[in-house]
């Protein structure tokens, strides 16, 4: 499998397959490149619908140039903790970055989301963010404001009064119930639909098919949630270690 920068012409059959409706795996698979250096590609560079490969080439061009203008400061910054190859924790924080915003969250909250996640102590201070993803400081206010707005992230003022920025075993499990409650609101409104169209309608028996549906995943994800909630609370070890009791399959 190549690695490198892709060059121009692979660009250019990226742009051509998603014109012609293929999936990032099935580009990804001609290009013999991972799925996730393709999903990257688009994303940070338009979407799957304003991606143009000639602007998208200009635009690494550009951040290459950047990047080494930047190389004399990026050098005197301390190395990465646990002898971690930090161009290669880069390229991850960018891969999780895209898969948030491809799950719907913004490119300057997922981009704070991703920092915070991969940070050792899962917290940061504004300062932090800003010097690390190299944004203002209105940038991370706004995309805290909105990841606190989700549950994503929380508040809490540390030992400098300085506030600090959390992502928590808990905020996973707080994210999910949020999700299933604002399902249920769906599925609320959905029912009062039935009564307004009318049962025996199309209309009113498309809405009731809507409720029905979504009340059980809503519940399906509340109760999921609850069932799991003590793995984001299990030690990596024990973890490892249940599963090394696990008995191998027969075959």
């Amino acid at each position: 499998m190549p690695g490198g920068r892709l060059t121009q012409q692979e660009r250019q059959q990226i742009a051509t397959g998603l014109a012609d409706g293929l999936a990032y795996a099935e580009i990804a698979r001609r290009l013999d490149r991972p799925t996730s250096t393709i999903t990257r590609e688009v994303m940070r560079n338009g979407g799957p619908t304003a991606y143009r490969a000639d602007l998208a080439h200009r635009a690494t061009e550009r951040r290459a140039h950047r990047r080494r203008q930047a190389a004399p400061r990026a050098a005197e910054a301390p190395p990465q903790p646990h002898g971690r190859d930090a161009e290669a924790v880069r390229e991850y924080e960018e891969t999780l970055t895209t898969v948030f915003m491809q799950s719907g969250t913004p490119k300057m909250m997922a981009r704070v989301m991703a920092c915070l996640c991969i940070s050792d102590t899962g917290s940061l201070t504004a300062s932090e963010l800003v010097q690390r993803l190299q944004v203002s400081p209105a940038s991370i206010s706004k995309a805290v404001a909105y990841l606190d707005g989700q549950g994503l992230v929380r508040r809490e003022r540390d030992e400098r009064r300085r506030e600090r920025y959390i992502v928590d075993d808990d905020v996973w499990y707080q994210s999910m119930m949020a999700s299933a409650r604002a399902i249920a609101q769906i599925v609320e409104t959905a029912q009062q639909g039935v009564g307004i169209l009318g049962a025996g309608t199309p209309a009113g028996a498309r809405m009731e098919n809507i409720a029905r549906f979504l009340d059980f995943v809503s519940e399906s994800t509340a109760r999921a949630a609850d069932q799991a909630r003590d793995i984001l609370h299990a030690k990596p070890a024990t973890t490892t270690g249940a599963a090394a009791e696990q008995p191998p399959a027969s075959g």
